[in-house]
């Protein structure tokens, strides 16, 4: 290409993003240069002390400044319901709902063998250590509806059985509003098979 090597570089650094491709990493490059400079100083400032000081809450793992997140430092969150999620995008979802008030567990990811992911890496250990705390009396598997997040949550209930912990699975199925003639067979199936006495 003509441009400067710098210019190649800011392109392809932009592209690391989920769902970037090369021209719209192109396009955001040049409108950072052409409009925006001091935004896009901004932008690399706040990108370079972000990725310095945000690690892991070491209890629930999920992003944190401090050691515990504030979810789990507040003393208003229930301690006997810990809620299972895949990664921290699942915990604000389900933090939006208003409605649940215990604490979490941020699996960061989810059991994949094809991908070289194990127990070790969605944080199984540090797990094991807050089942054995004796405050926990339920816990909820909220993993995706997925292969692998059905896998996930298999392998955790079997996981917390010998804790004599009661484990429950989040209920999938039609969506609120949504039509039964645009509904896929499998979500369909699951509605089915989980339905409750009215």
């Amino acid at each position: 290409m003509y441009s400067s090597p710098l210019l190649e570089q800011l392109i392809q650094a932009l592209r690391c993003l989920p769902g970037v491709g090369p021209k719209t990493a192109q396009r955001m490059a040049f409108y950072l240069l052409q409009r925006e400079r001091g935004k896009g100083k901004l932008l690399a400032e706040t990108l370079s002390h972000a990725m310095q000081a945000i690690g892991h809450c070491q209890q629930c793992r999920t992003f944190s400044e401090t050691d515990l997140c504030k979810l789990c430092a507040s003393p208003h969150r229930d301690p006997s319901q810990l809620c299972i999620v895949e990664n921290p995008t699942d915990l604000i979802a389900v933090e939006q709902m208003a409605t649940f008030r215990g604490r979490y567990f941020v699996l960061l990811g989810h059991l994949s063998p094809l991908d070289g992911i194990g127990p070790d890496d969605i944080g199984v250990k540090q797990l094991t250590v807050l089942l054995a705390s004796q405050t926990i009396r339920e816990v909820i598997l909220a993993t995706n509806p997925t292969i692998e997040g059905e896998a996930t949550a298999h392998y955790l209930s079997e996981l917390i059985k010998p804790y004599a912990i009661k484990a429950t699975r989040i209920a999938h199925g039609v969506p609120l509003g949504g039509e039964l003639e645009y509904i896929d067979s499998g979500t369909l199936a699951r509605a089915f098979s989980g339905r409750e006495t009215v």
